[in-house]
């Protein structure tokens, strides 16, 4: 009898594993699926995989090898350690993603007012009167600045004239390259605001060619180089805005704080170089990097 009960006993034990294996082999897909998706969205959150960015890699914890005869942990016992470990990395990138929309909005309130302020005093200028401060307008109910004042180019000399007729227009076979890189030599041999007039027609009339990004920071440049840091800085915040991944973004959002240093705006000036570290820090060239350190020493920004 007592030999009857012990068998019961031992038999009833090894039943009751095939149970919990079982219901830990339920949830194991269930989990991986989660690690997946946790991994997708550390990609899209911190994307690149460069060494400043934070992506971690959830893991089931190390197995480690227990004496023979030891019970091995439980399928349960591990799947709780990883959904632990889930649930803190969700919890650390919720708390990173609210903190880039706070810097992200910060910046866009900065730059609407700015941007309505310059709207204001360049309708000002067109209609004749002295530039007047516009009263301060609602977060996002402001529009870019589309009418801008056409001031008429000055006469050229002979010898400027001469230059501007010598210099080649491409021809690589691609149309788009060669409307920028015309563009980008009226530039460069400092006819301002023919290279301005060059470049926003070329980004008129190839919206999605590959030089965009490019085309759309170096009219800011021109219009910098010219000594008009307004105009120009509204050029870099919308490349930056508009093509952040873009070729060109990087030095767009180095010089708008240049410009808004030029306009003597240097708190904002700042916020935007707080903003390139965030978002460029890991991928910029050291030689960007350190002209936004420079920029920053110039804008007397707190370290």
């Amino acid at each position: 009898m007592r030999r009857t009960l012990f068998l019961a006993i031992l038999l009833g034990g090894i039943a009751a594993q095939p149970l919990a294996a079982q219901s830990g082999a339920n949830l194991t897909p269930r989990v991986d699926k989660l690690e997946k998706e946790m991994k997708a969205v550390q990609r899209k959150v911190f994307p690149g995989g460069a060494p400043g960015y934070f992506e971690p890699e959830i893991a089931a914890p190390a197995q480690v090898v227990d004496p023979a005869g030891a019970p091995a942990s439980t399928p349960l016992a591990d799947l709780t350690s990883r959904v632990s470990a889930l649930e803190t990395e969700l919890r650390t990138l919720t708390e990173q993603s609210e903190q880039n929309a706070f810097r992200v909005r910060q910046l866009e309130e900065a730059m609407t007012k700015y941007k309505a302020e310059v709207d204001g005093r360049l309708t000002a200028l067109e209609g004749g009167a002295a530039p007047a401060t516009p009263p301060a307008a609602a977060s996002g109910s402001v529009k870019p600045p589309v009418a801008r004042p056409t001031a008429a180019t000055p006469a050229l000399s002979t010898e400027r004239a001469a230059a501007l007729d010598a210099i080649q227009k491409p021809a690589t076979g691609d149309a788009g390259e060669d409307a920028y890189l015309y563009g980008y030599r009226l530039w460069e041999a400092k006819f301002y605001p023919q290279a301005q007039a060059q470049l926003k027609a070329f980004v008129e009339k190839y919206p999605k060619h590959k030089r965009v990004s490019y085309a759309n920071n170096l009219l800011g440049r021109a219009y910098l180089d010219e000594g008009k840091p307004a105009l120009a800085s509204v050029a870099f915040y919308d490349n930056y805005q508009k093509l952040p991944k873009g070729e060109r973004a990087p030095e767009s959002l180095y010089y708008l704080g240049v410009s808004l240093t030029r306009l003597k705006k240097t708190a904002d000036a700042c916020k935007v170089y707080e903003e390139f570290d965030q978002v460029y820090g890991a991928t910029a060239s050291a030689g960007l990097k350190a002209q936004v350190a420079k920029g920053r020493a110039e804008a007397k920004c707190k370290a």
